[in-house]
């Protein structure tokens, strides 16, 4: 008797942690009326790889997510061209030094505005060995990882799928420099790394690659 009510009692225990782990979290309302022109965040706009101590807020991280992959309209249209409007992009973002937000990796989900809980035990130094140890990403309060199921956009566009997706990408990422911008925020794009290590690291779906990183923070 002892050893089913402990059984039961270690199944719930699995359950509970299992739930944990993909718990979903809704973000902030992302501002859709900024105090910087688009002009000026064009003008303004740098790469930045080195970030001060200060944590980012749950609405920073919430405003650049939006940026990237936001749904607009009722239509389920994005703030990011997409050939065939198809969005093969994934969004995953591994969070240190964020506000109101436990360390781990995240992923984004447009629809509802919101992050599911991928892994809690990221190790942020297996992502920075896998990106040839680019110090950005050790000192970043948050990495975004842009990743992309080409197979969305392949069934339509065959062999003029990949073209696509890495130019969605490139739309994606530009909107994240700006919204940066308008933020304080620095960032780089990161295109060097080792696909399987970054994948592993992350806990993308087999049917994913990663694309770029971009790490972020506020600027010194």
């Amino acid at each position: 008797m002892f050893k089913k009510i402990w059984l039961v009692f270690l199944c719930f225990v699995f359950l509970i942690g299992i739930y944990a782990e993909n718990s979903e979290i809704k973000l902030p309302e992302p501002k859709k009326n900024g105090d910087l022109s688009i002009e000026r965040a064009l003008e303004n706009r740098r790469s930045i790889r080195r970030y001060s101590s200060k944590p980012l807020s749950l609405k920073e991280v919430s405003q650049l997510l939006w940026a990237a992959q936001g749904i607009t309209n009722k239509r389920g249209y994005r703030t990011a061209p997409s050939a065939g409007a198809l969005y093969p992009l994934k969004l995953y973002i591994i969070a240190k030094n964020v506000e109101s937000l436990k360390k781990g990796t995240y992923k984004y989900l447009p629809q509802g505005h919101k992050l599911i809980k991928i892994k809690s035990n990221t190790n942020i130094e297996e992502v920075y060995k896998g990106a040839l140890s680019q110090w950005s990403i050790k000192e970043a309060s948050a990495n975004i990882i842009f990743g992309a199921d080409f197979s969305i956009t392949e069934e339509k566009y065959k062999n003029r799928a990949k073209q696509y997706v890495y130019q969605e990408t490139g739309h994606a990422a530009q909107n994240v420099y700006l919204q940066a911008e308008s933020l304080e925020i620095g960032t780089v794009v990161v295109g060097a790394f080792y696909e399987d290590e970054i994948k592993s690291a992350v806990g993308m779906n087999d049917s994913e690659t990663p694309i770029c990183i971009m790490p972020v923070g506020k600027v010194k």
